[in-house]
């Protein structure tokens, strides 16, 4: 396994945070024979160092780490470092509390132990595909173009009409898709700690769905029961 080391901006730079040594060497040498750059760190503290010191494309990080926790670095991150900066979390814990707490710490994803190397590989692959969207003005999904500097959308070349609260919505949607967004982490993002009503957003849901599908023969606003949200029947 490389030693870590500070470098200038790279591309294809990982940083894996995992204190199982025997797993990380196995995780570091696949993604090194696929040609990405990999820094490890066994702690918390050694991964904050490496982030202060390279800008990283992704981060793989374990939830059962020794002192602080991979919730706590997540949330740190989301704090102090980068908002954008995509992370995937591993995790023996597979609950949909447990899950969803987890998103709302900050990770974009999550991956429960044991898992399979080429699953990491497209997890990862992804994750870089919607941090690449999230820089993009304009979001083109199958029959879906979300412009983020007009904030329009358009739908097979129609423009759908959005509230303000319905375009917001959207654009979470499809920053993260084609994971399902879980309805804690729609209001983490929307309200933060503010809303107090429960049916707020069941209602912004609603309203988008009308102006979304209700022109259209195909459904694409799909909620997957105890999940979330997110888009189906694209092409």
């Amino acid at each position: 396994m490389k030693s870590m080391f500070a470098r200038e901006s790279l591309k294809n730079l990982i940083l894996l945070v995992e204190d199982n040594t025997e797993l990380a060497t196995t995780v570091v040498d696949f993604f090194e024979k696929k040609g990405a750059l990999v820094d490890y760190a066994p702690t918390a503290k050694l991964a904050l160092n490496l982030l202060n010191q390279n800008k990283y494309d992704i981060v793989i990080l374990d939830l059962m780490l020794p002192g602080m926790s991979g919730l706590e670095l997540c949330q740190v991150i989301r704090r102090e470092h980068d908002v954008t900066l995509p992370i995937l979390m591993l995790t023996a814990l597979d609950s949909v509390d447990d899950i969803v707490y987890g998103f709302n710490c900050g990770a974009d994803d999550y991956l429960t132990k044991p898992f399979v190397l080429p699953e990491l590989e497209v997890r990862v692959a992804a994750l870089a595909r919607r941090n690449g969207l999230k820089r993009d003005v304009k979001i083109t999904i199958g029959p879906i173009t979300f412009d983020r500097r007009t904030h329009q959308v358009f739908r097979d070349g129609v423009e759908i009409k959005l509230s303000k609260m319905g375009f917001q919505i959207m654009r979470i949607i499809v920053e993260e898709y084609p994971r399902v967004v879980s309805k804690s982490e729609l209001i983490q993002k929307l309200w933060g700690d503010s809303l107090t009503e429960s049916d707020v957003l069941r209602s912004h849901l609603y309203q988008l769905r009308l102006a979304l599908d209700k022109p259209f023969t195909t459904p694409l606003l799909k909620t997957v029961h105890g999940v979330g949200v997110t888009f189906q029947n694209i092409d």
